[in-house]
């Protein structure tokens, strides 16, 4: 009845629905049809039209041409008629001719009509434009109301509704009839009412098993169901049962949904019935806390279990009892387990693990030899992870114990891939033992010295079953890899309190717990980038790298010195640049190009760093950790000669601007410690800078070593990089007074002068080569001077500081002596400007000299005028008058404009 009135609800959504999509339909016809009728009567009428036109423009006959016409053809003409004359063609009619077929014989057949002109092209009607489906990924919740949909749509869907309303209906009669005192019957007979029809439903879908499947195997699940309700109510509600019997009776329920499911090859009934056996002790506890009772039972359902599964491969059902064993086992012993319940509890793990240990193997002998799902990796490597763990809760942390059992392991999963290597349904199980084996003998090194293992065993474990799920090609074990790792985290964190202080670096349980799960990381990011499916690598890849930077910066930070942590930086960075390098010739994967550009530029600022610990880069430990890095650098960049990203550049870059780094900083403190002059300081610190950019420019074999074959294609960035290096070096430069001590200060010719005049050789030269000149290529001329023309009057200022004694300082822009100097070297270059111009003929070089020219008139007039108290302000004006004086006998007017059309061979 309920599925008449669903159909018959659908039909009633349908029928609009239809007759909406029907009208919209009629509409477009009836739409088309009147374009249609309207193209048609706009033909009728252009040709209507230009027929209309042909006869009007024809001339209208005559009597005697009409009579002449009428005349049969064979008439001869009459000696008097004289000759006659041509017959005029008849006018075409603008009717229809309606003669009967009897007349039109007698008459001459008339000219052929003329055709009718060619109509005019109609426009093209533009196809309708269609919607381009769009492509989307696999959506989870989609997914989830798919697989929902098909179980209310698929089948039978009356009885499978009709029981999940039954079932939720007769738990909630029970309730309420309990609640209400609604029966007068003792209790004792409704329940046995209950039971009684319980069990008729039982019977009749047993008979039906055959001729309806789908709902016999419906009604003996739910009946199944109500039993264990009333068994329930009979023992909480109503105290009619004592606990045995309750129990008891569960058990044999559990039982015969079991044999029910194996005989009729029904999972459903074997999940209903090992998952209403997991529950009984929980619904049916009475608080008493055996533990052992508890265990026995469970004991009871997994060799239930086991005993399916030599049947049937059916893999929910293992992975029901799987969890709820050791899901309910870890829940008893976090909140009642206690010491002396090791003798009690020991035999029932080692029960528990020999059952999941043996229950995949059965799975395998069951599947079919070479199908991807030929192994269940959840149990395969969740059975050791969790009885493991949970053999370390129980040892409390003893170490070599733990490590006995990790070794013991191993040989159990050792034999088990040796005894089945030769045995083609069992070879899918060959290598997920194997290693194992390897993993567990592994493990039991870092055991030894801790009992803190279970951040290891849950980091191997998901870097294996991530492994395994790819091989096999399914999500799910790779779902229970990622978890795992991501366990491990969080035990290993939880670890982290209360752990006693290690005695040695390196080798202690912390670093080789870390290590392990930063190895699993890699590892599961290695397995998918050798795959096609290479995405999830990344996320692995960045979870392995956090680990190892943190566990290896932790270790130095417990056991090195102060002073020596920025020289271990070092040296680990050296080492994760050189791994990541020498991974990068194996698998093509752009994170490890990144991490290379990422451990090679770290030693910039950890040059500083031993800068400030111990004076300068190369001190102590630093000359070590440097040759190191040499090496380890040169090999890390040997391995990205086959990268083609960015990375790869950014790591030469980040090689390449290390060296002028820390080479100039132990340089600068050499001057310092030979008590050089700030200039020499300045000049020995940044001139590492200046001799690289140099070289970028005329030496790039050099400089792009070893991966010079594909420097071109970051050379110019590079370059421009160290160009405004220079140039702000340049800059900082100006603020120095720049000592030359122990040598006498001379301009141009002290160290600070000589860097800043290379620097402005070495900018203007790569503005010149760098494409773009970056974005000063046009004005690079104006650029050079206004930097020769800062860097000549600071060279005046330090000339008045070392000869003239004026004090370092921003007054000493006011002295008498500073502005008269400025005054006469300006004027100088305005007078070279304006000579050099003319002479040459170069225009804009003339007009900057006047420019320069009337500045310093301005400043005479402003500044100097001030100062015509004294002889430098007097030798100032003086200066200026006899200058342009000059410059009026050399050049006294600006060049001629060259003419813009030259005769060949003349000048303009």
């Amino acid at each position: 009845m309920e599925g008449l009135l669903v159909l018959l609800g659908l039909v009633v959504l349908l029928v609009p629905v239809l007759l909406i999509v029907a009208l919209v339909m009629i509409g477009g016809l009836r739409s088309r049809v009147g374009a249609l009728e309207r193209e048609v009567a706009w033909l009728r009428e252009s040709a209507t039209t230009e027929a209309g036109t042909a006869t009007a423009a024809a001339p209208e006959p005559t009597l005697a041409e009409i009579m002449q016409a009428s005349q049969p053809a064979e008439a001869a003409p009459t000696a008097q008629s004289g000759p006659r004359p041509e017959p005029r063609p008849m006018p075409r009619p603008a009717v229809v001719d309606a003669t009967p077929a009897s007349e039109e014989t007698s008459m001459p057949s008339p000219p052929p009509l003329p055709p009718l002109p060619p109509l005019p092209p109609l426009p093209p009607v533009p196809p309708q434009a269609r919607p381009v489906p769009v492509r989307t990924g696999p959506d989870p919740v989609a997914a989830g109301v798919r697989v929902i949909k098909r179980w209310f749509t698929e089948g039978n869907v009356p009885v499978k509704v009709g029981m999940l309303v039954l079932f939720a209906g007769v738990a909630a009669l029970l309730k309420y009839a309990s609640d209400q005192g609604w029966m007068t019957l003792p209790i004792e007979l409704r329940y046995a009412g209950i039971a009684a029809a319980a069990l008729a439903g039982l019977v009749f879908g047993w008979r039906q098993r055959e001729r309806k499947r789908t709902f016999a195997l419906a009604l003996q699940g739910g009946t199944i169901g109500v039993l264990l309700l009333v068994v329930f109510a009979a023992f909480k509600v109503h105290p009619l049962l004592p606990a045995g019997a309750a129990f008891a009776l569960s058990v044999a329920l559990v039982a015969g949904a079991g044999v029910l499911a194996v005989v009729q090859r029904a999972i459903a009934l074997a999940v209903l019935g090992i998952l209403a056996g997991f529950l009984a002790p929980v619904w049916l506890s009475t608080g008493s806390g055996n533990h052992a009772a508890l265990f026995g039972y469970y004991a009871v359902l997994n060799a239930a279990v086991l005993a399916i599964a030599w049947w049937r491969p059916w893999r929910v059902l293992n992975l029901l009892g799987f969890v709820f064993t050791f899901g309910i086992g870890t829940v008893w012993g976090v909140l009642q387990y206690r010491p002396d319940h090791f003798a009690t509890t020991e035999p029932f793990l080692l029960l528990f693990f020999a059952f999941y240990l043996v229950i995949p193997v059965l799975y395998a002998r069951r599947r079919v030899a070479g199908r991807r799902n030929a192994v269940d990796a959840c149990l395969v490597f969740g059975t050791p992870l969790v009885a493991f763990s949970l053999q370390a809760g129980l040892l409390e942390g003893a170490r070599m114990p733990l490590a006995l059992c990790a070794l013991a392991l191993a040989a159990v999963y050792l034999l088990l891939a040796w005894m089945l290597r030769s045995r083609e349904r069992y070879a899918a199980l060959v290598a997920p033992y194997a290693v194992l084996a390897v993993g567990f003998a592994t493990l039991a090194v870092p055991l030894a010295l801790s009992a803190q293992a279970t951040a290891s065993v849950f980091a191997l474990e998901g870097a294996a079953a991530v492994w395994l799920g790819l091989r096999q090609q399914r999500r799910l074990p790779q779902i229970a890899g990622l978890l795992l790792q991501l366990a491990a985290a969080v035990s290993f964190l939880i670890g982290l309190e209360g752990a006693a202080p290690a005695a040695r670096a390196l080798a202690n349980p912390r670093f080789t717990g870390g290590l392990l799960i930063a190895v699993a990381g890699f590892a599961s990011a290695w397995s998918y980038w050798r795959t096609p499916t290479r995405a999830p690598g990344l996320p692995y890849y960045l979870w392995g790298l956090v680990w190892w930077g943190g566990i290896g910066l932790a270790e130095i930070d417990r056991f090195a010195p102060p002073a020596r942590d920025a020289d271990l930086c070092l040296m680990f960075a050296a080492l994760t640049a050189l791994l990541a390098g020498v991974a990068r010739r194996r698998v093509d994967a752009t994170p490890l190009d990144w991490t290379v550009a990422a451990a090679l530029a770290v030693a910039l600022p950890l040059a500083f760093a031993q800068a400030d610990a111990h004076a300068q880069p190369f001190a102590g430990l630093g000359l070590a950790a440097w040759a190191a890095y040499a090496v380890g650098g040169a090999l890390a960049l040997t391995g990205l000669r086959g990268a083609g990203s960015g990375g790869r550049a950014a790591a030469h870059a980040g090689w390449v601007a290390a060296w002028p780094v820390a080479i100039g900083l132990g340089l600068s403190e050499l001057a310092q410690g030979l008590d050089l002059g700030d200039g020499w300081q300045l000049a020995l610190g940044a001139g590492p800078w200046l001799a690289v950019a140099a070289a970028i420019q005329w030496r790039p074999r050099q400089v792009g070593w070893p991966l010079a074959d594909a420097f071109d294609g970051w050379r110019a960035p590079l370059l421009g990089g160290f160009l405004l290096v220079l140039a702000l070096a340049f800059v900082i430069a100006l603020f120095w007074p720049g000592a030359a001590d122990p040598l006498p200060w001379l301009p141009v010719l002290n160290p600070l002068d000589v860097f800043q005049i290379g620097a402005i050789l070495v900018i203007g030269a790569g503005l010149q080569s760098v494409p773009g000149g970056l974005g000063l290529r046009a004005a690079r001329p104006i650029v050079l001077a206004g930097a020769g023309f800062v860097l000549v009057s600071v060279i005046t200022l330090r000339a008045a500081h070392h000869w003239g004694g004026e004090a370092w300082q921003a007054q000493i822009l006011q002295t008498s002596l500073v502005q008269t100097a400025l005054t006469v070297v300006w004027s100088m270059l305005g007078v070279i400007g304006w000579i050099v111009g003319s002479r040459r003929g170069r225009r804009t070089l003339w007009l900057a000299g006047a420019v320069l020219m009337a500045v310093v008139l301005a400043k005479l007039v402003l500044i100097d005028r001030q100062h015509l108290g004294n002889l430098l302000g007097i030798a100032s004006f003086i200066a200026y008058g006899l200058l342009c004086t000059a410059v009026g006998y050399f050049a006294p007017a600006p060049p001629r404009t060259p003419s813009p059309v030259q005769p060949s061979g003349e000048s303009a």
